[in-house]
C-alpha cells in the first residue's frame, strides 16, 4: 500500500523549532522528489519546500527560506522538515506529498501552531 505517514508538529512559541517527519512505504522512495505543503486557516494549500530524489537539490518558498530545511534519508524512506525561528504566521496544517505512478500521494497532515 502506497502511503505517507507524518509525525511531529504541535504547539510552540515564536522563535522555537520543530521537526516534521514523513515516512514513506509501498513505493521506491529514492525515485521520487518530495514536497512539503502547508495550509493555513482560510487559505489555500501552498508548497513550501521540495527536495530532489538524491537530496542534492532543494527549493523553498520565500516565506520560509532561511528558516526551514528540507532533507531526506533514503535509507529510512523518510523526508524531514526542520523548522526554525517559527513565527505565528507559520501556523498551519503541514502535508508531505509526492507523485507515484502519476498519482498524487499525501500524508495525513500535521498541525503546527505557533503562539505565545
Amino acid at each position: 500500500q502506497v502511503q505517507l505517514v507524518q509525525s511531529g508538529g504541535g504547539l510552540v512559541q515564536p522563535g522555537e523549532s520543530l521537526r516534521l517527519s514523513c515516512a514513506a512505504s509501498g513505493f521506491t522512495f529514492s525515485s521520487v522528489a518530495m514536497t512539503w505543503f502547508r495550509q493555513a486557516p482560510g487559505k489555500e494549500r501552498e508548497p513550501i519546500a521540495v527536495i530532489s530524489t538524491s537530496g542534492s537539490a532543494t527549493n523553498y518558498a520565500d516565506s520560509v527560506k532561511g528558516r526551514f530545511t528540507i532533507s531526506r534519508d533514503n535509507t529510512k524512506n523518510t523526508v524531514y522538515l526542520q523548522m526554525n525561528s517559527l513565527k505565528p504566521e507559520d501556523t498551519a496544517v503541514y502535508y508531505c506529498t509526492t507523485v507515484v505512478h502519476e498519482s498524487p500521494v499525501w500524508g495525513q497532515g500535521t498541525q503546527v501552531t505557533v503562539s505565545s
